[in-house]
């Protein structure tokens, strides 16, 4: 995907723009540091992606976003990454059509998984209007939309929907996110199971993993249920 940043912050951008440059399929088209460059930005490069920051300094965020939604198909997806913690400024990201919404700070990894999840959801999008139908089905829509009414009805060779069930249940619970092994020690599962588990819903898009990383060895894996 090509991929606008647009921070206010230049080293803020630069970091941003390092972590795309290393997501496979990605590169960085354009960088801006205020919403008119970024209009202007868009307008010229037609990116895929726009990574869009909120406090700007001459216009909010949110009404790039607003801008930046024409209707038409070719409009880019917007992934916004702010300080902006407060319910007022994520509702209006919400009812502006941002794919996704991401609160500084965070790491390359979690980025990455948000970035490579609407190239995903993009691919689908493009593989359906490429099909002689031109038509989705509910599979698909749900996808699109990151609907999770309930664990999906067809999970892997080796999953069943019972223990889907109770490892969402438990991730759902869980105050902050989990470890494999702490999953696996409150479902009662063997640990390599529950990471099963887990990984599939981070690859479904109904959770989320970050990385935490310790003095020596692997960093840990950690989950979290919602996309």
């Amino acid at each position: 995907m090509r991929v606008l940043v647009v921070d206010d912050d230049f080293m803020v951008a630069r970091v941003h723009s390092g972590y795309v440059g290393r997501i496979p399929g990605c590169e960085v088209v354009g960088v801006a540091h205020t919403g008119a460059d970024a209009l202007a930005l868009a307008r010229e490069l037609r990116p895929d992606l726009v990574l869009l920051d909120v406090y700007l300094p001459d216009v909010s965020g949110l009404e790039v976003l607003r801008l930046l939604r024409t209707g038409a198909a070719d409009d880019p997806f917007v992934l916004m990454i702010t300080a902006a913690d407060d319910a007022v400024t994520v509702t209006g990201a919400l009812h502006g059509g941002a794919a996704h919404y991401l609160v500084k700070p965070f790491d390359a990894a979690v980025l990455a998984q948000h970035v490579e999840r609407i190239g995903r959801v993009r691919g689908r999008l493009a593989g359906l209007a490429g099909s002689n139908q031109g038509r989705a089905g509910q599979a698909d829509i749900d996808t699109v939309f990151g609907a999770r009414p309930g664990v999906a009805t067809r999970l892997p060779k080796g999953l069943t929907a019972t223990t889907a069930r109770l490892v969402e249940g438990v991730l759902r619970a869980a105050e902050g996110d989990l470890s494999a092994s702490e999953c696996a020690e409150r479902t009662e599962l063997s640990r390599v199971s529950a990471r099963r588990y887990l990984e599939h819903f981070v690859t479904t898009g109904a959770a989320v993993v970050r990385l935490r990383y310790g003095g020596t060895g692997r960093p840990e894996r950690r989950y979290r249920w919602g996309a």
